[in-house]
């Protein structure tokens, strides 16, 4: 067994940088030591589900920490963005292939057994009749019949059962919604008084996004560096202007798996990674990297490969989310990951890179 010594050698030569999503399985002092021990380089705060005092109490840690010795860790703050969700819904609603239902905004018009309320108040002027509106990240999709009225008549095309506030998608739909919502707003705010090292930016569309955030963070929030969460088609399309315009970006994988489609999603991660490369610029590859060991303490081999393939593309980091803020095994999923990556790197760089436009 190497000694500690050999140990923190063999770690300085990881060029990987490991990100860790704090939650419930993982909010405490020990827990986030422990995952630094094992290899976690930066905590992530999932701002779509920390509150404010959650989220000062995992700072609080992290600086406690750091004043122990050892590697540091750094934080980054991950807006929840602008987003379209489903209403609430007394009992869960059962949908089946074939059945057809209506999208509505209007609480007048909401029979619960045949209509789903949504939140954005143009999704009939924006949605077209054919085209796919997805539910529950991907679990849940429906083909637009007909709009009528204040609704859109929808056929569902993926059953299952639908709980409350889940998350709706358009895919290749732009939508009019601010880069920078009133609560992102209150959330960066909190990230400049606290010291927070990395935000990390949702559904970033283009370049001006970025320099929108700049202005709110101001002189005082200057030193916070900015990640472009890269989540849907205009994101892609634009991405040398963000790339540009960031200090990294965040191949957010889920979205982007929705929002294109997911046979491309192999192809435009190399393309993220590729871009930031040339930029000149970090890239963090995201979602799903280990998702089995949320329940499983041994990933599957298509994971393991996954890892490793994000590492010969050239990221510069490789986030875990569920993996460690709810899952049965965070710390050893770092152990894992970690492992992964020191091999990966010792045949980094296999020239197929250069095949990239």
């Amino acid at each position: 067994m190497a000694n500690k010594v050999e140990r923190q050698a063999d770690e300085q030569l990881r060029k990987t940088k490991i990100i860790c999503t704090i939650g419930p399985a993982t909010a405490s002092f020990q827990k986030i030591k422990a995952l630094r021990n094992a290899g976690m380089d930066l905590v992530r705060l999932n701002m779509s589900h920390s509150s404010h005092a959650e989220a000062k109490k995992v700072i609080d840690w992290v600086n406690r920490l750091n004043q122990t010795g050892g590697s540091p860790v750094s934080v980054l703050l991950d807006t929840q963005g602008p987003e379209i969700r489903t209403g609430e819904l007394k009992n869960p609603m059962k949908l089946k292939t074939g059945q057809i239902v209506s999208l509505t905004v209007r609480d007048a018009d909401l029979v619960e057994t045949q209509s789903i309320l949504v939140n954005y108040e143009e999704i009939v002027d924006v949605v077209d009749v054919g085209s796919l509106i997805t539910l529950d990240n991907g679990l849940l999709n429906f083909e637009v019949l007909e709009k009528k009225g204040g609704q859109l008549v929808c056929r569902v095309l993926d059953g299952g059962t639908l709980g409350s506030r889940k998350h709706v998608n358009l895919p290749g739909i732009r939508v009019n919604l601010p880069a920078i919502t009133e609560k992102d707003k209150r959330d960066i705010q909190f990230a400049k008084n606290h010291g927070v090292d990395f935000i990390a930016l949702s559904f970033v569309r283009e370049a001006s996004d970025i320099e929108e955030l700049r202005r709110v963070l101001g002189a005082k929030g200057e030193t916070i560096k900015i990640i472009a969460k890269i989540e849907d088609r205009s994101g892609v399309e634009n991405i040398h202007s963000i790339v540009g315009a960031a200090d990294g970006v965040m191949v957010a994988r889920g979205d982007l798996g929705i929002e294109t489609n997911i046979a491309d999603l192999p192809n435009i991660q190399r393309r993220i990674v590729h871009s930031s490369a040339v930029g000149g610029k970090r890239c963090i590859v995201a979602t799903h990297l280990l998702e089995s060991m949320i329940e499983n303490p041994i990933p599957t081999r298509a994971e393991v490969t996954d890892v490793a393939n994000a590492v010969y593309e050239g990221a510069d980091a490789v986030m875990l989310s569920g993996e460690t803020s709810v899952g049965k095994y965070p710390t050893y999923c770092v152990d894992q990951i970690v492992d992964i990556v020191k091999r990966a790197e010792k045949y980094a760089g296999l020239g197929y890179e250069k095949e990239l436009v």
